[in-house]
């Protein structure tokens, strides 16, 4: 029988219940990819972080219930909040390798970690067949996409009461949805939706936010932003585009720890 340390953490929150929930499993070798898979679906949250440690930092590689993913952010600033918190990092700066998102740097300030990841603008874009429906009859400002499509609306009120066809956006070419507007009580806010990877709603996403962040820091015409995520569980996240970069700070809180046996 073997046994893996498993955490869960909820990330871009300061309130347990809030934000984004990860599970981290920390490693000292590679399983194979197929029982990670099967063990990300038996956790069934959005991601599993896997992470074994390099002479530089730790690979860190994440799975949502249906498949490895290429980017994701609550689950790397839950993996940092792990290391930090829990297993002894001594160290201000964690350096992630990943398999497509380059070096991923955290730091820590106090109770809050910062993220350094790509920037990703998104590009503008057509509606695809089956979106609009899919997301109801408020009609998008603008359609961009990059990994995934964006779509901007007039109000934090259009993005709060959308209430998606979760089968009908399934069917969808596209990892996910984001949905964004200018905020009442923030530069930004938004949603993220990708049932086709096990995820009808995402209450916290970080790799949506290397899309938002470029968009906004133009339109706003600032660098320096503040947003929340306004899912039934909200997160909060403070934000800064740096030339190719943007930076994304929160904070998170740890759920459970415990052991897996296979």
């Amino acid at each position: 029988m073997t046994t893996i340390s498993i955490y869960q953490a909820d990330a871009f929150t300061d309130q347990l219940f809030g934000g984004n929930p990860a599970a981290v499993c920390p490693l000292t070798e590679w399983l194979p990819d197929t029982l990670m898979q099967k063990i990300a679906a038996e956790n069934n949250l959005a991601e599993t972080a896997f992470f074994v440690k390099t002479d530089q930092g730790y690979h860190l590689r994440w799975f949502t219930p249906e498949y490895e993913i290429d980017l994701c952010g609550h689950a790397t600033l839950a993996s940092a909040h792990i290391l930090f918190t829990e297993l002894n990092y001594k160290e201000q700066e964690i350096h992630f390798s990943t398999e497509k998102a380059g070096t991923l740097v955290i730091s820590r300030e106090g109770d809050r970690y910062t993220l350094d990841f790509p920037s990703r603008p998104a590009n503008p874009a057509e509606l695809p067949e089956g979106l609009f429906e899919a997301l109801g009859d408020q009609r998008p400002i603008d359609v961009l996409r990059g990994r995934d499509y964006m779509l901007v609306y007039g109000s934090e009120d259009d993005i709060t009461t959308m209430k998606p066809d979760f089968m009908a956006l399934a069917k969808v070419d596209t990892v996910g949805v984001i949905v964004t507007a200018p905020g009442d009580q923030a530069d930004f806010v938004s949603r993220f939706f990708a049932p086709s990877a096990g995820i009808a709603e995402d209450p916290v996403t970080g790799s949506a936010h290397c899309n938002l962040i470029p968009y906004w820091a133009d339109k706003l015409g600032k660098t320096e932003l503040h947003a929340y995520q306004v899912s039934a569980r909200r997160g909060e996240l403070w934000c800064q585009l740096k030339g190719d970069r943007v930076l994304m700070s929160g904070k998170a809180v740890t759920y459970l720890k415990g052991d897996i046996y296979i």
